[in-house]
């Protein structure tokens, strides 16, 4: 007797049958762009609104600031990816997937509005499009192959708990994360997108597609942060 998809819910990826595990990576990519499109749309809203306005200039007031910022970005980044991971409530992970993207809006507020209104026009489209091809090279790369890039998940953890600490002290002490700082973020960027879609091929359950999608949407908004910077400087 054929097993019915519900069935196969909590089935490792890469146990799964390969049209189970393919309507998985579908729904976990779909989900991916809901959340991107969702960004976009909150991000626009925020960056033409007067609250934004408000709201930018609060969080650029003091450093100081910006770690209370931090700080509860962090909390809330927890909050969302364990309601997102909840196995019982549908409910419950999407309201985690749609609190981080909310979250994220607000983090890139600052950037996105200098970006728009002291940049060159082009300066997020660019950043925009780079962003895309990296990370649809990287999701080839890892779709085509099918490798295991789980094996980076202790040097990523490491490399982020560092660059987290010097963004720390750059606010703390005052001193300007510059040009090849950005350049290295990029690069952990880009390995968490390795990371993460492997972990999509091989060690997500299925029925974990929110979930999934939101770790995604994390390292692709990471990647994103940090090439809009790069142009930004330029």
């Amino acid at each position: 007797m054929a097993l019915h998809s519900a069935d196969y819910t909590g089935v490792l990826a890469e146990d799964a049958p390969e049209s189970e595990r393919s309507i998985f990576i579908k729904k976990t990519y779909l989900h991916l762009a809901g959340a991107i499109l969702a960004f976009i749309l909150v991000e626009g809203m925020l960056v033409k609104s007067s609250l934004g306005e408000r709201m930018m200039a609060t969080m650029v007031g003091t450093r100081y600031s910006w770690l209370i910022v931090l700080g509860g970005f962090m909390a809330v980044g927890w909050i969302a990816n364990a309601w997102a991971r909840s196995a019982r409530s549908p409910a419950m992970q999407y309201a985690g997937l749609a609190l981080y993207v909310v979250a994220e809006a607000v983090m890139f507020l600052p950037l996105l509005y200098m970006a728009a209104y002291y940049s060159d026009a082009d300066v997020i489209p660019k950043a925009a499009i780079t962003t895309g091809i990296v990370f649809g090279g990287l999701t080839a790369i890892v779709l085509l192959t099918k490798r295991d890039f789980s094996w980076m998940g202790p040097m990523l953890g490491v490399a982020c708990f560092g660059a987290l600490a010097m963004i720390v002290s750059s606010l703390i002490f005052g001193f300007n994360l510059g040009t090849l700082f950005s350049v290295v973020m990029v690069v952990i960027a880009a390995g968490y997108i390795l990371y993460y879609t492997s972990n999509v091929l091989h060690h997500y359950p299925i029925g974990s597609h929110v979930a999934a999608s939101l770790a995604l949407f994390a390292a692709v908004a990471l990647l994103f942060w940090y090439v809009l910077r790069l142009f930004s400087r330029r």
